[in-house]
């Protein structure tokens, strides 16, 4: 047993130091990324500006299908996250605009800003939970649950997210089954929607 307490006592110790051997990776964009993240970008290159982005400045466009704007802050566009388990994203909404059902790899808190939304997530047990959102509530949409947002104000609206992981993921359900190359049949079969349902989303997203 002893031997146990040793065993475990020094792989903990193991890990720490490993933790705390880095004061930061700031991620080389120009490396293969691997499982955990980037390489570590050479130290004496790295300046003030890796730590900064400035993705989220300036008005943005809602011009899209969803009358939405996503901007994401990951690792890959910005890389003082890599290795950190954090990133952020600006949402913007036009008018009736939605961030349509979808998931990610981790779990998001989500703030509002500005205007008034619609958030909501759903359970594997298909329960939903959902809630009208005002300027300064925030959510919590625990991880890999399918979840969305909707612009419900006479104005447009904004909210700032954060996600536990550096590299979240963003599967939006909706064209994962109509605007990629899976078989109208198929989307039929699984949907259960009729083939000019089917048809009209494929054409929305240019794919018919």
């Amino acid at each position: 047993m002893n031997r146990l307490v040793v065993f475990f006592t020094f792989s903990i110790l193991a890990l720490l130091s490993q933790a705390i051997e880095l004061d930061f990776c700031v991620g080389d964009l120009n490396l293969p990324r691997g499982p955990q993240g980037y390489a570590c970008k050479n130290p004496t290159t790295i300046t003030t500006d890796d730590f900064v982005y400035t993705g989220f400045r300036g008005e943005k466009a809602t011009t899209n299908i969803f009358r939405n704007n996503v901007t994401l802050a990951s690792a890959e566009a910005y890389p003082a996250l890599n290795g950190l388990g954090i990133s952020m994203g600006r949402l913007e909404f036009g008018v009736g605009g939605v961030i349509p059902l979808h998931s990610h790899r981790t779990s998001e808190v989500i703030i509002v800003i500005r205007g008034t939304i619609i958030a909501g997530f759903i359970d594997t047990n298909n329960r939903a939970y959902y809630k009208r959102l005002e300027v300064g509530d925030v959510m919590i949409f625990p991880q890999a649950m399918l979840h969305f947002q909707i612009n419900v104000g006479r104005t447009s609206a904004t909210a700032f997210v954060s996600l536990n992981g550096a590299n979240p993921g963003f599967q939006l359900t909706t064209p994962s089954l109509f605007a990629g190359n899976l078989p109208a049949q198929i989307a039929e079969q699984i949907t259960l929607l009729s083939h000019n349902e089917v048809m009209r989303l494929k054409r929305a997203f240019g794919t018919a």
